[in-house]
């Protein structure tokens, strides 16, 4: 191993960097430093030569221009071969063996002068030479990199992974300033940048590993550890009840709504959505748009139940749930359907993407003879709102804010249907809204009427549907031969 004998030290974020530039010293190790980092290293009574000294050539432009210089870029490019060597003795360049560094904090502050150009130049550099110099990013490195010195164990393995690291964060570093500059939706390269947020119990299945990575804006108060799918369905989820005002509560099983209701307060939302469907709703993922109380928390705990997710809870419901240890109860901020996001799936050696389906409808067109009460106006908006998070082929059935039947992931849209009617008759508990009329959503269009004739069949009163189909005009004549309205949207909203 080459001993280590100087170290380069430039970091913004300053953890742990005295006492482990304390650490180096005991070492008989030499610190060269830039500016801030050598005045906060000297005011710690740390030993410290300045970049200046070195390169002979002072910062200037306000420090845009300090550490770019042969006399510091060769010290930590250079092998340690004869010819290398040779050179740096001709220039007079000393080697440079441990370079940390950590960059100009863009990531919570944007902007140009947010820009690290020298940080990641040298960081490059170092992981490029890794064999000869340790390229340092991560605060969390600094004790096993002075274990490591002290044990003579620094190998070509434990360099690699630091060069690794190095590369990474640089990347990442490179693709917030790239998604700063860009303004087109779909550029001709996408750069994605996305931290870690945690390890997952495991993938789809226990025989996949997994993790989740981004910023994911939760956090979670009480139970054991999320799975992939847990993840998977608190999204669906939250995203859905984030849609609505009013308290409103939504169940999801296995990626789609199983029970969605709105009403006055959110206890009679959980027991309405329960309602539509209690036997897939065990082992769901319960989301709340408002402050979950005690009383519906005492609710809650009757069924077994995978996870709580909601902007918030009171002490009282804390303590309730916390009977459930292995309950997962977890808190988010109502999201703000604000700004145009992308959302990417995977494919076989690629990725789509595409703008986030951030709307409902833009307006609504009555197309029949009969038109809808103000009353079932409002509940064709709530039905098609949960259409939307249904997957495809979908179709919802709802009296006043409830659902009362959910048909979803046919290939077939009237076996939708008959899913859905059959969920609304096996519900044994009287429906609330049980004299509010029966509606139907559709997420796309019907391409015949034999779906309007089904639904005459069990009680529709109402239909809100996309339209767009060839045979539109068989699908409104057959609404006005059983004295349904029916208004289209027309935006679909297929979900797959």
């Amino acid at each position: 191993m080459n001993p280590i004998k100087t170290v380069l030290i430039s970091v913004s974020d300053k953890t742990g960097i005295i006492e482990f530039a304390k650490q180096l010293q005991k070492l008989n190790i030499k610190i060269i430093s830039t500016g801030g980092t050598a005045k906060f290293l000297a005011k710690a009574k740390i030993p410290v030569v300045s970049v200046e000294e070195i390169t002979g050539f002072p910062e200037i432009l306000d420090g845009r221009v300090k550490t770019l210089h042969p006399k510091i870029h060769a010290g930590i490019l250079a092998k340690k071969t004869k010819q290398h060597i040779d050179e740096l003795k001709k220039h007079k360049i000393s080697t440079i063996d441990i370079v940390v560094i950590n960059l100009y904090p863009f990531e919570q502050k944007p902007s140009i002068e947010n820009i690290d150009i020298g940080g990641v130049a040298m960081l490059r550099a170092a992981a490029k030479n890794f064999e000869n110099v340790l390229a340092v990013c991560d605060p969390a490195d600094y004790y096993h990199i002075i274990g490591n010195i002290r044990s003579s164990k620094i190998d070509f393995s434990f360099r690699k992974k630091l060069a690794a690291k190095a590369f990474s964060h640089t990347a990442y570093y490179d693709s917030l300033i790239a998604d700063y500059f860009t303004e087109e939706p779909f550029p001709e390269k996408i750069t994605v940048g996305l931290k870690k947020f945690s390890d997952l119990r495991y993938g789809e299945n226990p025989h996949q590993k997994a993790a989740v990575y981004g910023a994911v804006n939760l956090k979670k108060l009480q139970g054991k550890e999320l799975s992939y799918n847990n993840y998977l369905d608190m999204d669906a989820a939250f995203n859905l009840v984030c849609e609505f005002q009013d308290p409103t509560c939504v169940i999801v099983k296995h990626n789609n709504p199983c029970g969605v209701a709105s009403a006055k307060n959110i206890l009679d939302a959980y027991r309405n959505a329960l309602v539509c469907d209690p036997v897939s709703a065990f082992g769901g993922v319960l989301a709340f748009n408002k402050n979950v109380d005690d009383k519906t928390a005492k609710e809650v705990i009757k069924i077994f139940t995978e996870c709580v997710i909601a902007p918030s809870y009171s002490k009282d419901a804390l303590k309730i749930f916390s009977q459930k240890q292995n309950l997962r109860i977890l808190i988010k901020p109502l999201t703000k359907k604000t700004g145009q996001f992308l959302e990417f799936r995977s494919i076989s050696n690629g990725f789509l993407v595409q703008e986030k389906d951030s709307k409902i409808f833009d307006k609504i067109k009555i197309v029949t003879k009969t038109k809808p009460a103000k009353q079932q106006l409002e509940s064709l908006k709530f039905a098609f709102t949960v259409a939307k998070y249904v997957k495809s082929n979908a179709i919802v059935l709802v009296k006043g804010t409830q659902t009362v039947g959910i048909g979803a992931g046919q290939m077939s849209r009237i076996d939708s249907l008959k899913i859905a009617n059959m969920k609304m008759q096996s519900v044994r508990f009287p429906l609330p809204t049980s004299h509010f009329p029966l509606v139907l959503a559709s997420d796309a269009f019907f391409p015949f009427r034999d779906v309007v004739d089904a639904a005459a069949k069990i009680g529709v009163k109402a239909i809100i549907q996309p339209g767009g189909s060839l045979k539109d005009d068989d699908s409104i004549t057959a609404c006005n031969e059983h004295k349904i309205s029916m208004v289209f949207t027309g935006m679909r909203h297929f979900r797959h």
